[in-house]
């Protein structure tokens, strides 16, 4: 699994706004500058995340987006399966994925699909709020 910029810049900018004040809204020209990542693709990053309910829009002047929660309630597992599809390590094993017919033989998915529980288990159990610490 190699996660794309999409999900480490939409993490990266759910750290900065749980940095803010709960009731500050961010303009998106501000979060791109800060952040350096061009205005349109964090536009399409920042629709994604507003479409599925991790933050909240407001347009207009006084506009911006904001966390709709704690950032002890934001979960990595949720984020990168929102902009990754999947956090399978191997095909076969994302969701939706037709049978494969070597399964009963095959001496290495059952090894997948331990590395594929504790991927979805580590990234479940890393909240937004633990990435605000510094290490």
């Amino acid at each position: 699994m190699i996660v794309s910029t999409r999900g480490r810049y939409a993490l990266r900018v759910l750290v900065e706004m749980a940095e803010h004040s709960p009731d500050e809204r961010i303009p998106l020209k501000e979060i791109s500058e800060r952040q350096e990542i061009s205005q349109k693709y964090m536009e399409s990053i920042m629709t994604l995340l507003s479409k599925n309910g991790f933050v909240d829009a407001i347009h207009g002047k006084g506009g911006g987006y904001m966390l709709n929660r704690k950032p002890e309630e934001y979960r990595v597992g949720d984020i990168l399966r929102l902009t990754e599809g999947t956090l399978a390590p191997v095909a076969c094993l994302e969701s939706g994925a037709p049978k494969c017919e070597k399964e009963k033989n095959c001496r290495t998915v059952n090894m997948w699909r331990k590395l594929d529980d504790l991927i979805e288990t580590y990234l479940d159990s890393v909240t937004i709020a633990d990435l605000m610490k510094k290490v």
